[in-house]
Formats: C-alpha cells, structure tokens, sequence
C-alpha cells in the first residue's frame, strides 16, 4: 500500500499513466503500445490525473484493457495485471514490459495502425524513421559512452542553428547517414529533441 502511494507521488512520467477508468479502449491502446515501444511503463487504473485515488472494479476495468490489446494493439501487447487493495478503493496496476518485438502499432480508425512511443508523459505518434529504429539491435554499452559527445554535439548544433534536416546533421557533424538517425531517434525517444515530420524535408528542433 506504502509502495503505491509513492509511486503516485511520483506523477505521470516516461514510464507512469494515472487513469481513473477505463472508457475509450482505442486511446488506452495507444498508451500501452507506446511503453511497450520505448521503455516499458505501469498504467494505475483507479487514480485520477492529479494522483487522488478513486477505486475501480477490477474485473472491468481488465475486461475493457484486454479488449483494447485484442482489437486494437498489432502484435498484441504483453501485460501483467496486479490488484492493489487501498483505503480509498482498488486499484488496478496494469504492468507493460518493454517489448523485444516492437514495433507495436495501435488502430487508430479502420485500417489505419499508427506507431506511438513514449515521450515524457504523453505518448506520441512516431514517424517512419523511429518506426525502423526500433527494430535495431539496441546499441552496447561501450558504443553508447561513445556516442555521448556526438549527442551533445548535435543538442549544441540545435542551439546554434534552431532547426536542422537528416543532411544537416550528417554534413556538419560529420556523420554516417546510419549513425546521425540512430543518434537522432533515440535524443527523441529521451525528449531532448523534437522531430517536425508532417513537413516536406522532415526537420529537428530543441524540445
């Protein structure tokens, strides 16, 4: 009980969702396709937005998320499900791994499945280019401490220049077209940077 209590105290985040119910099996598929996508993440079903607990009927509330995962979830996501009795009433822990068969795509309308990963505490819509990185082997260790000045570098480069293209990147900061999306994609997936894909030249800013 201690445990939940400050997990909520905590607030929403990259890997946290509060829902007092749930109504729209549609929208909740979006949020679990998008933990399962990055990092993984828990959904308390039972708790409103500003953390104040109000119970659900568990049995329900299961019910509509595994309608959810069926309908409208490609490939399903895996959840685990943990009741937590409180004062106020139970609360539904709805537990989801990151997946190691991402990416995950969430029907959106009819024959329209979206790709959504997780930034901040919303969970956002990808573009083509997350989408492929997500299938990449993640990166080692080693190379990750390599990448860490060519990250900053990028993040000074936006300070700079405010907006920049994948051909920007790759010509100022003397990059491989491979490795400047890699390091583009995972500064989004972290909220560091902004992608801009709805544009004719996709381009990135500074979050």
């Amino acid at each position: 009980m201690q445990e939940l209590y400050l997990l909520i105290l905590q607030g929403e985040s990259d890997t946290l969702e509060f829902k007092k119910t749930i109504t729209h099996p549609d929208r909740i598929a979006r949020t679990m396709v998008s933990f399962a996508n990055t990092r993984g993440g828990q959904i308390l079903v039972g708790v409103q937005d500003d953390g104040t607990i109000c119970g659900v009927d568990p049995d329900e509330e299961m019910y509509s998320l595994d309608k959810a995962i069926q309908l409208f979830c490609d490939p399903p996501v895996r959840v685990f499900y943990k009741e937590v009795e409180m004062e106020e009433g139970t609360v539904l822990k709805v537990i989801i791994p990151e997946s190691a068969t991402k990416p995950h795509l969430a029907r959106v309308k009819e024959n329209d499945w979206r790709g959504y990963v997780r930034v901040k505490d919303e969970s956002v819509q990808t573009s083509k280019l997350v989408e492929k990185s997500l299938t990449l082997e993640p990166a080692s260790e080693s190379l990750e401490e390599k990448l860490d000045h060519q990250q900053e570098r990028i993040l000074e480069l936006l300070k700079k220049y405010r907006k920049l293209t994948l051909k920007d990147f790759m010509h100022l900061a003397n990059l491989s077209r491979q490795r400047a999306k890699r390091l583009l994609v995972y500064l989004v997936l972290q909220g560091h940077v902004r992608l801009h894909d709805k544009e004719k030249e996709p381009f990135y800013t500074l979050s």
